[in-house]
């Protein structure tokens, strides 16, 4: 008996080694994500059915997610400054309520206290060690996943950005063409992150990777892995693909809150431009992050990005 009992731990020892995540890698893409680019004001093609929408004014966007690192310094600052606090291993912060329609199946989010990201969950990227926030090893410049709507909101309001708007967002990725995709019209597997392409981080770091780091897919090519270059004609990068992104649109009459661009577990058809997605703004998930605009000409506050 015993001898059996003694061969099932250690094949169950086994089993945990063999599905243990592997230790991660730092790859560096060339890519700033503290670099944003300059969308100008004009007409463009929005949704399924392309009808002509105008936005007649300037923004900035960033090219990238806004990372495991970007995040970590925001939250190392927020905390120190009493903007967010942690509470039952998640992270807490304010947020001034919305405009209630009291319409059907809408829930009222009334001003006061809302959960951002919880540190308990096994998707994170971050490790929070004697009071400080860290990307773990490896993840610094991947993108910043877990985050709810009200998290994403909070990070851009500290630093006086905002999340763009559906239709910053689509004109963003698309341009002022006609594209299905933002760089053309068909979508290739080593593109983008999405399904078919068969994640190569998967495959090297085991199956708990899913994301690879922002700008990953841009003519580079990694240890004999040659990438396409999947940017927009404005010059972001995962705009299709990687992870979902939220939008700051309040629609009237519902609570939910929109993201674009489709994740590592889309097919193609989710990578085109206009598809959306929804849910409510405390939802996290290990395919969802975001990206920030603003108003051009702001001062640069964000703190750089550091290889980890």
């Amino acid at each position: 008996m015993r001898t059996m009992q003694s061969t099932l731990i250690i094949s169950l020892v086994l089993a945990i080694g063999l599905f243990a995540e592997k230790p991660m890698k730092y790859v560096d893409t060339g890519v700033n994500p503290n670099t944003w680019a300059l969308v100008p004001a004009g007409e463009f093609y929005f949704g399924q059915h392309q009808h002509v929408v105008d936005l007649n004014y300037d923004y900035e966007i960033m090219i990238t997610d806004v990372t495991n690192r970007q995040y970590a310094n925001y939250l190392n600052e927020a905390l120190e400054e009493g903007t967010i606090y942690i509470k039952r291993d998640t992270i807490w912060g304010y947020h001034p309520g919305d405009p209630f329609d009291a319409y059907l199946h809408e829930f009222e989010i009334p001003a006061g206290d809302y959960p951002h990201v919880p540190l308990t969950n096994p998707g994170l990227r971050l490790d929070f060690e004697g009071g400080i926030f860290s990307p773990k090893t490896g993840y610094g410049n991947h993108p910043m996943v877990e985050v709810s709507w009200f998290g994403a909101k909070a990070y851009a309001d500290f630093y006086g950005f905002r999340l763009p708007t559906e239709k910053e967002w689509e004109k963003a990725a698309r341009g002022t063409g006609t594209n299905d995709y933002p760089w053309g019209n068909t979508v290739k597997r080593n593109q983008a992150n999405f399904v078919s392409s068969h994640n190569l981080f998967k495959k090297m770091f085991g199956d708990v990777v899913k994301t690879t780091p922002v700008g990953f897919y841009n003519g580079k090519n990694y240890d004999g892995y040659q990438t396409i270059e999947g940017i927009t004609p404005y010059g972001l990068y995962d705009m299709a693909g990687n992870v979902y992104q939220w939008t700051g649109d309040d629609h009237p009459k519902v609570h939910y809150r929109y993201m674009r661009g489709g994740s590592y577990q889309s097919y193609e058809y989710n990578l085109r431009v206009w598809p959306r997605n929804s849910a409510g703004p405390e939802h996290t998930s290990m395919s969802l992050g975001f990206r920030c605009a603003r108003t051009p000409e702001q001062v640069e506050v964000a703190p750089d990005e550091s290889s980890e």
